[in-house]
């Protein structure tokens, strides 16, 4: 009844509420089932180590065997076979069965062997040949092997020959190392061992023979292709290509008939898995062609070649990743088999019996392998040195290059896609498609689609990867390319074929629009003509399309990157063309794709709106999206935001008003931020009316970028040294800048000179007239940014050719007749001239004559040494133009636009072409409507809209002349011109006030005045228009500067 220390006989409670029974049936289970996985594990153990045993017991009996039928081959044929004669091959000889059955190609023994038995078999054929009369070498070799009753022992013989053809590859490949110096050996060779081996390789697999399509099939799923490929890449590292030109080795011959089998009509072989075929294992060698120039005259035969491009196509469909491992970063095996197949189809396609199908399965190879190539140096570094962008431009990108390409191997592949390449393949795929209107039964379907997709696929990975110089111009003139284009896009767009398309095109997802491969090709190419295009040809001949098609494509282009750029975006907003860009948009095709093309039609537009500027073939309106509204006009004031990139890189589609609206908003709101900060004006100039460019580049230059932006105050002094009355409300400001505009733009002056239309551009000979002239360019840079920064219109006209400078822009040959129509004339003559150029005694040098003083300069490297031919004439004139708009006026240009940038960001003035940009310098140059004045004035002192001075003063203002009507605009507002959107904008309103309250005849005599800075006419109450107009004509054309206020 006393506790006794032990606690077994205890109760046990589980607090979990569940019954130990339960507990312990879990654990028995548990228990069982890892004991029945241990015993599982046991039998496998046994039965793995029982099979491991055998095979290896097996496989030691197999060793056993050999080495006992070796040692009864070798006593019984000799250790160097001297005891086999002819019927040694026969099918009831033991020797083929023996030696090919232990032979180890590693041994020396055993490759000793077979390397005699290869040359007694050689000898015996030879011998053959010279006791018959027909020397048919396979049928001899078929008695060698079958005796006369081929048919009835073809099993042990095809099997013979088989293992036969096979040891002599292998041996070969297992020796490789040791036989380096013989793999690329010819055939006259014959005593090396190597070449034994092959040379019965190649005997044994004779298309001839019956059992030449097994032997070869045999081969093939053996992956014969593979161990060539080794012994090719040992042996080419050991040989002078230059050995190789002319001969033919054993190795090329083998392969030359291996690949050449399919195109036998008894061949049955079946396909192969395309990672061990010819195309993966062979063609991924490195300048395959160099070392076996023969084997590449085979490859391009028309059968053959096309029989290994529609293999290869097949792969890209369905297997992509076929291809061996790179042999490093410098030659990956996309590019070498790029390389190598490049190199071959020019011969193909130059052969008139080239097929439409082969065409198409090679652009789809081309294709898919140019899309995995990295950029090319050679191809930057040349699209850098014929680059007009400014120095520090070009350093975008560079520091995410990576190494790219082996440069032969680059070379390879752009030499391959030259001119007379490209022309032969858009020659055979447009072969027979007419590019006349309306000849097509099947509308945009058929053969016509699969050409344009094809060649548009190829083309536009091809466009991002070479120089574009290189192959341009041959596209755009030697091709059809643009007018088969341009008819399969307009038949889609006037038929709405394009949703319809987007499933058919290859290249593109089926959710893409079908618009977006054909314009990624035409835009650039087309854009390229129009670089050439003289005017006559472009507006009269109307090449090389037709006013009326050009309407029709600015639709298209404009509702293409309508689409892209605003409804269904999916580039980023930000579409600038850096280096680093572009390569993480090409992970994704689709996406790259509609970058490239957004950037392409842009500036195409944009090129097709500077020839409508030069001459109106369609309303300006042409241009302008249809969904831009007020919506997306508040977005575009938006820093960052998608409607204000667009409006920076496709400005053309808004309206030219909206972007004015949206320039001034800016100008307005940097007014606000930098004249907020000021409450009293801290620049105030001095300016001598006789001195007024010297004084003004004195004080301006003086002042640092922020004072710039805000207000000046002017004083002026007259010539007889008193300061002017009147104080700068911002009207004796306006005065100032339009003085100092006339003073400095004047031509008398040196800086500028003019047109023959009167249009002002830099002095290429301004340094012989001024020692600072690049200081005042800059400063008259300044001038004009600040006129503009403060809405103040000048009047100085520009040539076309300048302004582009302000926007950073290239200037070609249709840009020359601004300047000089003589020498575009001259230069015309010569693009049309039909005789031998070289007659005429032209050279690539240019004559400046600059007052009065010839300089000679070469517009290409030693250029007085090279004469102007029908070959490069075209490249002549375009130089000649070149330094002409471009060269002559760059150090100018480029102070000049340093000063404007001062003020005036580039990004504001890229919403504007350059015929815009001279109307936000200079206002219409119609007059100004008065009308439009009469609408937005306001009257104080007495006068309102019925007054009858009122009446009299708008019937004088409008019978004025157009000159008087801007003398009168200088005289109330300080600027000749009025406000670009109308007088609706002028600040402050126009006003008209009562001089004085009677009409005295002392008031009534006094002349009108005006407070420019109030835009503030004060007008005495004249009794007669007469008096009127005699009063206001005095007061306009006195130019008594501010005395009169």
């Amino acid at each position: 009844m006393f506790f006794s220390g032990d606690s077994s006989t205890r109760k046990r409670v589980d607090l979990g509420g569940r019954s130990s029974k339960e507990r312990d049936r879990q654990k028995l289970l548990e228990q069982t089932r890892l004991e029945r996985n241990r015993r599982l594990w046991l039998r496998q153990q046994n039965s793995a180590a029982i099979k491991i045993q055998k095979c290896f017991r097996g496989r030691k009996a197999v060793e056993a065997e050999k080495l006992r039928v070796r040692e009864q081959f070798f006593m019984t044929y000799g250790k160097l076979c001297q005891n086999v004669d002819r019927h040694c091959f026969g099918p009831d000889s033991d020797y083929l069965r023996q030696l090919l059955f232990f032979l180890n190609p590693q041994n020396v023994a055993d490759f000793s062997a077979l390397v005699e038995t290869c040359r007694l078999l050689q000898r015996l054929i030879n011998l053959f040949l010279v006791f018959t009369i027909f020397n048919h070498a396979a049928g001899d070799i078929l008695s060698l092997f079958a005796g006369i009753e081929y048919s009835s022992k073809y099993a042990v013989v095809d099997f013979r020959v088989k293992q036969l053809a096979y040891a002599c590859i292998q041996a070969v490949h297992r020796n490789r190392n040791q036989l380096k110096d013989q793999l690329l050996m010819t055939s006259d060779k014959s005593s090396t061992s190597t070449i034994l081996l092959l040379e019965t390789l190649a005997m044994l697999i004779d298309s001839r023979l019956p059992w030449s399509c097994k032997i070869v099939d045999y081969l093939l799923q053996r992956n014969t292709y593979n161990l060539l490929r080794e012994i090719v890449l040992t042996g080419k590292g050991s040989v002078i290509l230059q050995d190789c030109v002319g001969r033919i080795s054993s190795l090329e011959n083998v392969l030359a008939l291996i690949i050449s089998h399919v195109r036998q009509r008894s061949c049955v072989c079946p396909n192969i898995d395309p990672r061990w075929s010819f195309s993966s294992q062979i063609l991924t060698i490195p300048f395959l062609w160099k070392l076996f120039p023969y084997l590449k005259e085979v490859f391009a035969t028309r059968g053959l070649n096309e029989h290994y491009i529609h293999q290869m196509a097949l792969c890209v469909q369905n297997h992509p990743n076929v291809l061996p491992d790179d042999m490093s970063t410098e030659f990956p095996s996309y590019a070498c088999l790029l390389g190598n197949i490049l190199e071959t189809a020019g011969v193909s396609f130059s052969q008139s019996d080239c097929s439409f199908d082969m065409a198409i399965d090679f652009a789809a190879v081309a294709t898919f392998l140019l899309e995995a190539l990295p950029p090319m140096q050679s191809s930057n570094q040349e699209s850098k040195g014929n680059s007009t962008v400014d120095e520090d431009e070009m350093m975008i990108g560079d520091e995410v290059m990576e190494k790219g390409l082996n440069r032969d191997l680059e070379q390879q592949i752009s030499n391959a896609i030259d001119p007379r390449f490209l022309l032969q393949l858009t020659n055979v795929l447009f072969g027979g498609i007419s590019v006349v209107n309306g000849s097509y039964e099947e509308g945009s379907h058929g053969k016509e689609v699969v050409a344009v997709g094809a060649a548009c696929a190829f083309l536009h990975v091809t466009l991002n990867i070479l120089p574009l110089e290189r192959i341009m111009t041959v596209l755009a003139y030697r091709t059809e390319l643009v007018p088969v284009l341009w008819n399969f896009m307009k038949r889609c767009h006037e038929n709405q074929k394009w949703s319809a398309l987007s499933g058919q095109l290859a290249y593109l997802p089926g959710d893409a629009p079908g618009w977006l491969l054909p314009l990624s090709v035409f835009c650039p190419v087309y854009k390229h003509m129009l670089m050439i295009v003289d005017n006559e040809e472009f507006y009269e001949q109307e090449k090389p399309l037709s006013l009326k098609d050009i309407k029709c494509l600015i639709v298209i282009l404009r509702q293409a990157l309508w689409q892209l750029l605003w409804v269904n975006p999916v580039a980023p907003p930000n579409l600038t063309k850096s280096t680093a860009d572009v390569f993480s948009l090409k992970r994704n095709p689709l996406e790259f794709m509609q970058h490239r093309v957004s950037i392409v039609a842009s500036d195409l537009l944009s090129q097709l709106q500077d020839w409508n500027n030069r001459r109106q073939f369609t309303p300006p309106s042409d241009f302008h999206a249809d969904g831009v509204n007020d919506h997306f006009i508040s977005q575009a004031m938006i820093e960052n935001s998608r409607a204000h990139e667009i409006l920076k890189h496709a400005p053309f589609l808004v309206p030219f008003t909206s972007r004015v609206k949206i320039f001034t908003s800016q100008l307005a709101a940097a007014r606000q931020t930098h004249g907020s900060h000021a409450v009293f004006t801290r620049n105030r100039f001095r300016i001598r009316r006789d001195l007024i460019l010297e004084d003004a580049f004195s004080q301006l230059n003086a002042l640092s970028e922020e004072d710039l932006r805000g207000p000046i105050r002017v004083t002026f002094v007259n010539e007889f040294g008193v300061e002017e009355a009147g104080i700068d409300g911002g009207g004796i400001f306006k005065d100032f800048m339009e003085n100092i505009t006339r003073a400095a733009f004047d031509v008398q002056y040196g800086l500028f000179k003019e047109t023959a239309d009167h249009l002002l551009y830099p002095n290429p000979g301004s340094g012989m007239v001024h020692e600072q002239h690049l200081q005042y360019f800059h400063f008259l840079g300044t001038v004009l940014a600040k006129a503009m920064f403060e809405g103040i219109l000048v009047d100085i006209p520009f040539a076309t050719f300048f302004l582009s400078k302000l926007k950073l822009k290239y200037n070609y040959l249709n840009d020359l007749p601004s300047l000089d129509p003589e020498l575009y004339r001259h230069l015309i003559f010569l693009k049309r001239f039909e005789g031998d150029i070289s007659e005429l005694e032209l050279y690539f040098v240019i004559v400046n004559n600059e007052y009065g003083e010839q300089t000679e300069e070469d517009l290409l490297p030693g250029g007085k040494n090279i004469r102007v031919t029908n070959e490069n004439v075209i490249t002549f004139i375009h130089l000649i133009a070149n330094h002409r708009l471009n060269f002559q006026i760059r150090q100018q240009s480029s102070h000049f636009l340093r000063g404007f940038q001062q003020l005036i960001p580039k990004d504001w003035i890229d919403m504007f072409n350059e015929h815009e940009l001279q109307l936000l310098i200079s206002g219409s140059m119609d007059g100004f409507d008065v009308e439009d004045l009469r609408t937005h004035t306001n009257y104080a002192g007495g006068y309102h809209s019925e007054h009858y001075v009122i009446d009299m003063f708008w019937g004088v203002l409008s019978n004025f002349s157009m000159e008087n009507q801007m003398k009168f605009l200088k005289f109330v507002t300080g600027c000749s011109r009025g406000p670009l959107l109308g007088f609706k904008y002028l600040e402050p309103l126009f006003c008209i006030q009562r001089a004085a309250g009677n009409a005295s005849e002392e008031v009534i005599d006094r002349l009108p005045t005006s407070a420019t800075c109030m835009n503030l006419l004060k007008l005495p109450p004249y009794r007669s228009k007469e008096q009127l107009e005699q009063k206001l004509l005095y007061a306009i054309n006195a130019d008594a500067g501010f005395d009169l206020s």
